[in-house]
This record gives structure tokens, sequence and C-alpha cells, in this order.
């Protein structure tokens, strides 16, 4: 949520930075906060006159009464003001309702780095080792995962539907070496480590920025003994950025640093493009998440080590991958600036996103009332920063593919090793 003395001030300012996200930069949508708001602060004013009058005369009736005096004009008067004074809290209500909800419709502001535009307009910061060569004809990953019984589309599609598939064997113990590794590498980075409830409340995707804008990409879940809204977490993200919804730290306590694992449960699905065939898209993934909260002062340190933790793990299981930063308009909305690490998939002949590394600053906190008292002792929002580290269901396709041999069999990363019972060879 963009703060509302910032749109006051700078309205022309702001609304040349979201036009880097698109065109007319939500101009229609700024005009129309602005004009509600000085209607609401105009009634506001009003009110507030209003009843220090209702109120002043509500002391004067006593003593009139006991002097003996003739109070019924009064009386009638303060009845009136009463029927306008709720005709007014009535229009209060409506126009504070249209105001919040234009508001929540305007996405973050990109950072004055961000060039314009959509991922056409991407940048390559890095991009670790060669793209790996063969000397056989390779084999995409899903024909390698059902031919060393990795993965079971057919049954993961009959039990959960498209969009879904079934570890097993040596596929369901490779998935679990990756979330042991990732878990093992937080935990020695001084994470606390979390597992968050995978059905949340309404307030959670509200405060992550995803509702009310983009409450049709999750699953929503349905209890006919309960009113309350609940939904199937799309990402940990959804669940960390809640932790401290409603509480105001102090600067010593910061940065808060957690990692989480949990499935991510999403709407979006596999297509029948080759790029997206597999695991590459579907309704549940398995992922570790880092989050931190921060001061304003430490944001930049904490987006930057963020970056090279995601990066250190694919770097550590020898993928082939680059590291991307985002335009505006290719950064969700909730965001200031996302970086994106991607691996190679050579069968494809694509990159594909691992992690997606994203601050926040402090537009999440503002939706979540999320505060600390910085070195003078007043009161400032926090920054969200989160990131993956990182989706098990790329990094599967891109070492089966990377690490393939002529024979057909795929070499384990070393430092999956351990994890994996010494077993060096998927065949």
């Amino acid at each position: 949520m963009i703060d509302i003395r910032r749109l006051r001030d700078n309205a022309e300012e702001i609304i040349a930075k979201l036009s880097k996200r698109v065109e007319g930069g939500y101009s229609q949508e700024i005009s129309r906060i602005l004009q509600l708001d000085a209607t609401r602060r105009e009634i506001l004013t009003q009110l507030n006159n209003m009843k220090s009058e209702r109120n002043s005369a509500s002391k004067q009736i006593p003593s009139l009464k006991k002097e003996g005096k003739d109070i019924e004009s009064l009386m009638s008067s303060m009845r009136e003001l009463g029927i306008e004074i709720n005709e007014l809290e009535s229009n209060l209500t409506a126009i504070e309702e249209e105001f919040t909800n234009t508001q929540l419709l305007l996405p973050n502001l990109p950072d004055d780095d961000l060039v314009a535009g959509g991922k056409e307009n991407n940048t390559v910061l890095s991009i670790f080792k060669e793209k790996p060569e063969f000397d056989f004809p390779i084999q995409n990953h899903i024909d390698l995962c059902e031919s060393l019984n990795l993965i079971d589309y057919k049954r993961g599609v009959k039990l959960g539907g498209n969009g879904s598939w079934l570890y097993r064997g040596n596929g369901a113990i490779l998935e679990w070496a990756l979330l042991n590794f990732f878990i093992s590498e937080h935990l020695a980075d001084g994470y606390e480590f979390i597992l968050p409830p995978h059905m949340l409340n309404w307030e959670c995707g509200y405060v992550a920025g995803q509702f009310p804008k983009f409450s049709e990409e999750v699953y929503h879940i349905s209890n006919p003994s309960s009113d309350e809204k609940k939904f199937m977490l799309p990402t940990a993200e959804t669940a960390l950025v809640n932790i401290h919804r409603a509480e105001t730290l102090t600067l010593d306590e910061l940065p808060k640093k957690y990692i989480a694992y949990t499935p991510c449960y999403r709407r979006e699905a596999g297509s029948y493009r080759s790029e997206e065939r597999g695991m590459i898209r579907g309704h549940q993934f398995n992922k570790i998440e880092m989050m931190q909260f921060t001061s304003a002062d430490s944001s930049e340190i904490a987006f930057d080590e963020l970056v090279e933790k995601a990066t250190s793990l694919v770097k550590k299981l020898g993928l082939h991958h680059r590291v991307s930063k985002l335009a505006a308009a290719d950064v969700s909305a909730s965001m200031a600036r996302t970086y994106d690490i991607e691996v190679w998939l050579p069968a494809i002949g694509i990159y594909k996103e691992v992690s997606s590394v994203s601050n926040a600053r402090d537009f999440q906190s503002r939706r979540g009332n999320m505060r600390y008292r910085n070195e003078e002792g007043e009161l400032e929002f926090l920054h969200t920063l989160n990131g993956s580290g990182l989706a098990t269901s790329r990094i599967i396709p891109a070492i089966v593919e990377q690490f393939q041999n002529a024979d057909g069999t795929v070499t384990i990363p070393d430092v999956l090793v351990p994890y994996m019972g010494g077993k060096t060879v998927l065949s």
C-alpha cells in the first residue's frame, strides 16, 4: 500500500514511476483516490465540528433544566443534528470503502533503477558456468524421469488431475535430498526454520498483497460449519510475511530471518507447450522460502544477501544458470524489485526461473501494520523481503537434463550424495 501522504504531495511523480509498469501509470485511479481523500477529510472535519456542537449542548441541557428554562427548541435542534451526523457517517463509510478499495488497486512503486516494460527488457546480470555440451543425442527431463522411474506422470494425473505428478523411488529420495540440503544450508546461515499452516485466513493474502486483486489465483476453502474465509497458501511467503502482523519490533530484534518448507498450491497449471510440460508448472510443488524483516536502512543489504544465498545453492549443485534483473512490468505487484535465478534446460533450450528474490520495501508492512522503533525511538514501517531457496520442481528437470549421460543414467550432484545414501548415479 502506498502512503496516502506521499500520494497527496507527489502524485505526478508516483504516476511517472507506475508508468514503468503500465501505460498511464494508474493516473485515473490516483485522481479518484485524491478526490475521495479530500471528500473524506472534509466530512471528518464536519463530523468533528458537529459532534463538538452536540457535546457542548449536551452539557448545557442539565443546567438549563435546573434553571427551569425551556429546552425543547435545543432538544429539537440536537435531534436534527443527530440525523445529519448519522447521514454523514453513512456517507463516510461508503467513501472510505471506495477509498480503500481503489488504493488497493495500486501496485508497489518500482525502484528508480528499474527499466520500464516487461520481460523483454529484463537484464542478465551474471552467468555461472558454460552451457553443458553433449556428444550424444540428449533426452528431455520428462523421458528421463519416466525411464529412470523417478516421476510417474500418468498416475499423478490419475490421482490429482492435470498439472499433478507422483514422485516415486529414487525420485522421491532426490526430492527429499534437495529439500534437506537447502534447509541445512539455511540453518548454517542462522535462519530460523518455520513449518507454517497450509490453510491461511483472508488477512494473510491481504497483507501479502495477493488479495483482493489476485484472489482468484489461489484455492479457496469452503467450510460448511463456518463463514471464515480460508485458502491454501500459494507460497510460504504468504504465511511468513504475516508472522509479525500488527506487531512493533525493536531495532535490536532486526533483522528477522526465517525459512519455511511447504508445498505450494497454485490454480495455474501446465500448458501443452513443451517448455511447460512435466514438472515445469503444476498445481502443487515443494519449495523452501526465505523471508527477512529489516529496518529501512538494512533493506539493500538484506536483498543482496538473499540473492547471494539463492545463487549459492544453484552453484553448489553445479548447475549452469543466470541471474536476471526484472524490468518494472515483470515485477509482481507487491514488490519494488526482483532478481530471478534461472536454470538452463538443454533439451528444451530455455532458461526457467527457480528462485525470485524480491524486496517489497514497506508496501506489505503498511497493509499489515508491521513497524519498528528506529534509533530515535520513532515508529517506522518494516521492510519485507523474500526469495525462493529453492523450488524443487524445476531443479530436478535441470539436474536430469544437465547431468545426463550417454547410457541414460544421471550423475547426482556431489552435495546431494550424502542425502542420497551415498548413491552417485540415478540408473
